[in-house]
């Protein structure tokens, strides 16, 4: 890699970080383009060198998180679904809980940008799409439930994740941890294992 590559790269995760600072502090809305180029130490001109608009980089950032995500994903998702296990389950399900906090400002800014733009509530619906996804696939390998209620079940059981990760992240712990924990551990076995 080029010194002129490495630093385009370094630019573009400068903005990306530092956008994100933004949005957590400020919000999404009251944080402009000028405002990201600025904390980053650079224009605006170079900004739209790495992104055509705010929005773009704020798909960026949910690329990211999906990547933080999944890089913890041993055995992945679909996998864990197929084999049905309990125990596999749990430790699917703790491991996303224990990324919550590493994950909140991502998910806060998302939430906030897409509120205000559809481009980004479609980037989130394809996320949780894939996730929905992967669950099917491991009912679909595992034969298991009828065809026709496997996304189903899939919704639904990525839905409590995704609730109880959104409340948490507005909250904090109001309800127990292990119990949470425990419970979405239940009904994910209920709604796909059983």
């Amino acid at each position: 890699m080029s010194l002129r590559e490495a630093q385009k790269r370094m630019t573009r995760e400068l903005l990306l970080r530092e956008g994100l600072g933004l949005f957590e502090s400020k919000g999404y809305a009251a944080t402009t383009i000028d405002d990201i180029a600025a904390a980053a130490g650079t224009t605006r001109q170079t900004f739209y060198q790495h992104f055509p608009s705010k929005a773009a980089l704020m798909k960026e950032l949910i690329t990211t998180v999906n990547q933080i995500l999944i890089a913890q994903d041993d055995p992945r998702l679909s996998v864990v679904v197929e084999s049905g296990d309990r125990a596999q389950i749990h430790a699917w399900l703790g491991t996303k809980i224990d990324q919550w906090p590493v994950i909140k400002p991502y998910i806060a800014a998302a939430y906030e940008a897409a509120a205000q733009d559809a481009e980004i509530q479609e980037a989130i619906d394809v996320w949780f799409e894939s996730a929905i996804g992967d669950i099917h696939t491991g009912l679909d390998k595992a034969d298991r439930f009828s065809p026709s209620s496997r996304r189903v079940r899939g919704t639904l059981a990525f839905g409590q994740l995704e609730f109880a990760s959104r409340r948490w992240m507005r909250h904090g712990w109001d309800v127990d941890r292990d119990e949470t924990h425990t419970m979405l551990t239940e009904s994910w076995v209920h709604l796909l294992a059983e």
